[in-house]
Order: C-alpha cells, then structure tokens, then sequence
C-alpha cells in the first residue's frame, strides 16, 4: 500500500508541475503578474479584504503586495477603502475592470486547456473534472493537528 501511496503522489505531483508550467508557457506576454492574479483571484472568490488577509491566505510577503496593490488600483482594478472596524487598515475590493481583466488572463489558458481535453472521451474529461475537485480540496489542506485524537 505505501508504495501505491508514493506512486499515486508521484504521478499527481508530476502531472500539477507540468500542467502548471505548460499553463504559464499559454499566458500571452502581455499577461497580467502572476501576484496581480492571485490577488485579484483572492478578492473575487473570497470577496473584500485586507492586503494582510491576501498576503497570509496567499503566503506572500505584506510588503511585496504595496507595489502591486498600487499598481492594481492604479490600473481601477481594485479600489482601497479604510476599513470600517480598524481605521488604520485599507479593504480592497475588486472592480468590474478587475473582473474582466482576470477573465480576460485566465480565457487563453481555457482555451488551450479545451483544446487540449477536446480528444479525451467523455469519461476522460469527468475523471480530469473529478481529480480538478479533489486537487482544489488538497490545495486546501491544513497540516494542522485536527483536534478530533486522529
């Protein structure tokens, strides 16, 4: 069983690492950063939220964030507001431009992506949609103990 276990976590690690790279490789050069997208990713999947909220969902740096966090609302893809509990602290939101903009990034890799699915079977297809559901839940995994004495 734990050589299955190493062979299947070998495969999937291989798989996620050459996907990933051959998805890049489809951005178009004018794409937006890749920071510039986690971060507009974060703000429209989990709404509203502090530039340090982003930067420990996403484990980036807080101070690498200024610089794009400035040229994102320079750009009116995202607007700054102060927080209504903490005054000190900044909300950012995404705009429509924001949106579009994102949606615009992510359509040539779907495309590519479409392309490349298109002469799976159907089968083929509901098991990559499957094991794309189970990538997100793992991506979520916390390492930390479960409190339940498992």
């Amino acid at each position: 069983m734990a050589t299955e276990i190493s062979e299947a976590v070998v495969q999937v690690r291989r798989g996620a690492i050459r996907l990933a790279r051959r998805l890049r490789m489809e951005r178009p050069a004018d794409a937006l950063s890749g920071t510039k997208v986690v971060v507009l990713a974060h703000i429209l999947h989990r709404g509203a939220a502090r530039p340090g909220e982003i930067a420990a969902a996403e484990r980036l740096q807080p101070q690498s964030l200024t610089r794009v966090i400035a040229e994102l609302e320079a750009e009116r893809m995202i607007t700054r507001s102060r927080d209504e509990q903490d005054r000190r602290q900044y909300v950012l939101e995404l705009t429509e431009a924001g949106a579009r903009a994102l949606a615009e990034d992510m359509a040539s890799r779907d495309e590519w992506l479409a392309r490349a699915m298109a002469d799976l079977t159907e089968a083929e297809r509901h098991v990559l949609y499957l094991a794309g559901e189970l990538m997100d839940r793992i991506a979520g995994f916390d390492k930390a103990p479960r409190g339940d004495g498992y």
